[in-house]
């Protein structure tokens, strides 16, 4: 992802002024020679209708503090990913968008987990009624993907759309793939996957997503939408 997302919550007024400002006092030739910087912060100042060079240090020793007070007050890690500035407006933490509610949750809790000999483990939330799909067929279906805190780091929600791919073909993590074929469609799944049917690699981590190790554990809601070509026996 790129980094200027990470710093979008200084795009404020006040912080483009402030950085501007900084920029235009401090430059890399002014820190090098003295005699150059003076030369600059005499044109600065006489452009902002300061009337003496010391007018102007005494101006951006004052944006620098400023914006050292500004770090300190947030923290580092607060600045980059801008918790702190959304505290301070009173914004609510973002609400991903989920397939199991805090009901869901709280009922799933008394379903029965099923294993299969490849060591996948699943609790059917809700038992489709449709076709389940053969091998090679293409299947639409929703997705949350979550490391075992319960941390999305990845939703066909988010994008608005169901995920198709073709099942049995490792077009997705093992998995997933497993089991999705033993669904009806109309139903819907929790999905405890084992370190060595998901990612071999892992995922790097990002802003708002959690970093996924390489061959460790993640949980899928997924529900089963359709499957092209097939007739649900939905009514």
């Amino acid at each position: 992802m790129a980094s200027t997302s990470l710093v979008h919550p200084l795009s404020s007024a006040f912080s483009i002024n402030l950085f501007k400002n900084h920029h235009q006092t401090i430059r890399k030739p002014q820190i090098e020679n003295g005699v150059t910087r003076k030369w600059g912060l005499r044109l600065w100042a006489q452009e902002n209708l300061m009337g003496t060079v010391e007018e102007a240090e005494r101006y951006n020793a004052t944006k620098r503090r400023d914006l050292l007070m500004g770090l300190g007050f947030c923290g580092v890690t607060s600045f980059l990913v801008g918790s702190c500035y959304a505290e301070a407006a009173g914004l609510p933490p973002e609400e991903k968008p989920k397939l199991c509610d805090a009901t869901c949750e709280k009922e799933l809790e008394n379903v029965p987990m099923v294993t299969t000999e490849s060591g996948l483990q699943y609790k059917d939330i809700k038992v489709g009624r449709g076709p389940s799909p053969p091998v090679g067929f293409q299947v639409a279906a929703n997705y949350v993907a979550m490391v075992p805190s319960g941390q999305i780091f990845d939703s066909s929600l988010e994008k608005g759309r169901p995920y198709i791919f073709r099942v049995g073909a490792d077009q997705v993590v093992k998995g997933l793939d497993e089991g999705i074929l033993s669904m009806k469609v109309g139903g819907l799944r929790r999905l405890y996957v084992p370190g060595s049917l998901a990612f071999p690699k892992g995922l790097t981590s990002a802003p708002g997503r959690p970093r996924v190790a390489p061959n460790s554990p993640v949980v899928f809601d997924v529900s089963l939408e359709f499957i092209p070509g097939l007739e649900s026996d939905d009514e």
